[in-house]
């Protein structure tokens, strides 16, 4: 899939402590099979009061989500949860309170409780469309 500049997209780390997560960026500058990505919530490290700028891959970008509306989780049930600035795939392993669920990072071996507001259904972009990965 070709972007544009303006482009809001999501960046796929491939990074080493970082798989799994989404970042939200904007394309800036379109190079061909790479592109100019500004974070949305990442700053450059030598000037903190920037949003980071670089180049990715096509590979390591997708469109951003369709907002979904959910009004609760199952166990096990693949989601994104919103920590450190991104988007980090997990699996909800149970229920906290009436409206926090635990998330199992199975790639991290790491159990953290999040507030429903801060998750989402996890969605895959395959072939051009949004697949939930239920």
């Amino acid at each position: 899939m070709a972007f544009s500049r303006g482009d809001k997209v999501e960046v796929c780390s491939k990074q080493e402590g970082f798989v799994g997560s989404y970042y939200a960026a904007t394309v800036i500058k379109n190079y061909g099979n790479e592109y100019a990505v500004q974070y949305k919530n990442l700053v450059a490290e030598d000037d903190q009061s920037r949003p980071l700028i670089e180049t990715v891959g096509e590979n390591e970008l997708r469109p951003r989500p369709p907002k979904v509306l959910a009004t609760g989780f199952h166990a096990l049930d693949v989601v994104d949860a919103f920590d450190n600035d991104g988007w980090w795939v997990g699996k909800i392993s149970g229920r906290k309170g009436s409206d926090s669920y635990y998330v199992l990072f199975d790639a991290y071996g790491v159990e953290i409780s999040y507030p429903t507001s801060r998750l989402r259904p996890h969605l895959e972009w395959v072939n051009g469309k949004w697949v939930s990965s239920k």
